[in-house]
């Protein structure tokens, strides 16, 4: 049987630097509290080209547990962390193209003339990208609280102790399957000491 220590250590460390990754570009991505503070889309191409690099990885690290073949493993947990942090990384990227959009807005008309009807819209524009820039920070943190919330619940308890309990007091975060020579005999059925022959009816 080959052995798996420390692997739910390792899972759990691949979890929790995602989660600091997320947060690393969360720290990056300011709320504007005027037009001024609006990023540039120099800026703000790299913040979604990082972002959209982050959702990749993260479908890449289910990828590549899906496809281990290993029946020591069952890696499901861990899959099911990644699949769902990918929904709040998901929203990040489309509130981010929101605003991604306006700013593009905004640079189209950065040298038009100006007017009433030019200065609201890019009113508009700013309060739309300035909204945006909240949900993404929101939906960055959830990313990371996700992914720390997953590793800290995954179970590190070895194969031979799993064996040891009772199905019902297996936790079901172990990232272990117990191959047929650990798993917990079976208590035959109750048999008589005497079984009386079947009577055959006249």
């Amino acid at each position: 049987m080959k052995d798996h220590t420390g692997r739910t250590a390792l899972e759990q460390g691949e979890l929790y630097l995602f989660a600091q990754e997320f947060d690393k570009l969360r720290t990056q991505i300011s709320v504007p509290g005027s037009p001024s503070g609006l990023p540039d889309l120099v800026t703000a191409s790299q913040h979604l080209a990082t972002l959209g690099g982050l959702v990749q990885d993260l479908s890449d690290e289910v990828l590549h547990r899906v496809t281990e073949n290993d029946p020591g493993l069952d890696l499901a947990p861990v899959i099911y962390a990644y699949t769902t942090a990918a929904v709040p990384a998901g929203r990040a990227m489309e509130n981010y193209t929101e605003a991604f959009q306006q700013l593009g807005f905004l640079h189209r008309y950065t040298e038009a003339s100006d007017s009433a009807d030019l200065r609201n819209a890019r009113r508009a524009a700013f309060f739309v990208t300035q909204e945006r820039m909240v949900y993404v920070r929101d939906n960055l943190k959830e990313v990371s609280n996700t992914l720390r919330g997953s590793a800290d619940r995954l179970d590190g308890t070895p194969p031979r102790t799993l064996a040891a309990l009772s199905r019902s007091a297996r936790p079901t975060n172990s990232i272990y399957r117990l191959p047929p020579d650990l798993e917990a005999p079976t208590q035959a059925p109750t048999q008589l000491a005497y079984t009386p022959a079947p009577r055959h009816a006249r």
